[in-house]
């Protein structure tokens, strides 16, 4: 394991099927906002391995994913999207590295999230915007409390209490999928095999 994977908790809320992605008026909606978990977690456990790993989750499928690759697995409280991140930083004793990572991020590869967790790694709370600047993909805190205020425009919230903004160059791990129009930039970065597999599928889009 690498030296910036060392020490981190971090908790990925999944609403999952058939609540998730609500915006994306495609066909296979539903298989997408699984696939999209499914990516997710992938990066995170390839990154920092399954003991570091909390999803938070009701989908039936994700939730025993997750369980099945070793991380802890917390069912969603059901009371939004903070609330499950919440849940997933209370579980256990939290070590002083914490993060809180969106499960829509199918191009999301393990090396970007090294990359962002080394730099976040230095900084007692940091922001890492979407790739439209406004919302947040990542939020981190490290010997400090780490309180999620996810929703839209949560990059200014999440600066304006303490979190130093990195707009990085990583479009794989900024680039969220919540309208049809994302996909376009997701396929061009290059997706995740659960996304993939739903995106071969020439009905998926329709």
């Amino acid at each position: 394991m690498s030296d910036a994977a060392r020490g981190w908790r971090v908790v990925v809320p999944v609403k999952g099927a058939p609540l998730g992605k609500s915006r994306l008026a495609v066909a296979s909606r539903d298989r997408l906002a699984r696939a999209f978990a499914l990516d997710s977690i992938d990066a995170v456990l390839e990154a920092i391995g399954p003991a570091g790993l909390v999803v938070v989750t009701g989908d039936e499928q994700v939730g025993p994913y997750a369980e099945a690759a070793g991380a802890l697995v917390l069912p969603d409280p059901g009371t939004g999207l903070n609330d499950a991140i919440r849940a997933g930083l209370a579980a256990d004793s939290p070590p002083p590295m914490r993060a809180a990572l969106l499960g829509d991020l199918p191009a999301l590869t393990a090396a970007d999230l090294l990359s962002a967790l080394e730099v976040c790694g230095g900084l007692p709370r940091a922001v890492v915007p979407d790739h439209q600047g406004f919302g947040t993909v990542l939020l981190t805190a490290v010997g400090a409390d780490l309180a999620p205020s996810f929703g839209d425009g949560s990059a200014a919230r999440h600066e304006a209490a303490g979190h130093t903004r990195l707009d990085l160059d990583l479009p794989r791990l900024r680039t969220d999928v919540d309208v049809r129009d994302d996909l376009a930039t997701v396929l061009a970065l290059g997706c995740g095999r659960h996304t993939a597999a739903v995106l071969a599928d020439a009905t998926a889009l329709l």
